[in-house]
């Protein structure tokens, strides 16, 4: 397995690579992304994995000087799974000048739901990701389930802009107690461990009522966001959404998603589930 640094050397071993499929991470690497470079391996004869924290995608007060850098434990995690490169630039190596003069825009998806907590979130996430895209020129790139929204808004630009890039979506790796894998999980107390899995709970009894064949989506959302409440979490949304393009549900809908966001102590997490109605 190569590390490389610096985008002339990528594009230099793109040349001879063959079908390569791409697995974009900021590092701090766990079970959740090893599922997605093991999907990778089934689309391409290469794999990438790109390492890289983005600052355009944190906001204020957000843990962009703390997150987790561990690129040498990354990197063994990716040699014993087989990936072919990974690809770790410094910010100068992929922000050449200090400000990005032109970034992707994200319509108005970016503002609802984490975007309306995390401001300009979604459009660093949109314009990271299109340079990486331009830089790896993957033929295919997995993306995981859990960051829902994200994933739309990726899908939404690779449609737009014509990117020949297969996209594919990998469901959400989970603990044995069902919270979903997450960096952020390290910041957890280990009381706050403990409660952190209600969270997919309330996911799983808001997919049961809609299955039972409940309307009321509003009553819905508002009995999780009062139990999470009633637990001790400060709530950021929980809502139920059409599962394609993230509208706002109605009535009829037969393909839903139910998304969720919330704080435990000082740690956001986020969490869905899809819903199929027949």
């Amino acid at each position: 397995m190569q590390i490389i640094h610096t985008v002339q050397a990528l594009r230099e071993w793109r040349k001879t690579a063959g079908r390569v499929a791409f697995v974009p991470t900021m590092g701090n690497l766990h079970e959740g992304h090893m599922a997605l470079v093991r999907e990778a391996k089934k689309h391409a004869d290469s794999v990438v994995v790109s390492i890289f924290v983005n600052r355009l995608q944190f906001g204020q007060g957000e843990d962009f000087d703390k997150y987790p850098r561990t690129l040498q434990q990354d990197a063994d995690k990716l040699a014993a799974e087989g990936v072919a490169v990974v690809f770790a630039p410094d910010e100068k190596e992929l922000y050449p000048r200090v400000e990005q003069r032109y970034n992707v825009e994200p319509p108005h998806l970016q503002n609802e739901l984490c975007g309306k907590f995390r401001p300009g979130h979604f459009r660093g996430v949109a314009t990271v990701v299109t340079k990486l895209f331009n830089i790896v020129a993957p033929d295919a790139a997995c993306f995981g389930k859990k960051d829902y929204q994200q994933l739309a808004v990726i899908k939404g630009f690779v449609e737009d802009l014509n990117f020949n890039i297969d996209i594919i979506p990998v469901d959400t790796g989970r603990a044995p107690d069902g919270l979903a894998l997450s960096s952020r999980n390290q910041y957890l107390s280990e009381a706050e461990r403990a409660e952190a899995p209600r969270l997919y709970r309330e996911l799983q009894q808001a997919a049961a009522a809609l299955k039972s064949g409940a309307t009321d989506y509003v009553a819905i959302e508002t009995a999780a966001t009062d139990a999470l409440t009633a637990a001790g979490w400060s709530v950021d949304y929980f809502e139920i959404r059409h599962a394609d393009n993230l509208a706002v549900a109605r009535a009829g809908d037969k393909k839903l998603v139910v998304l969720a966001a919330a704080r435990l102590g000082s740690t956001r997490l986020i969490d869905n589930l899809e819903v199929t109605l027949v």
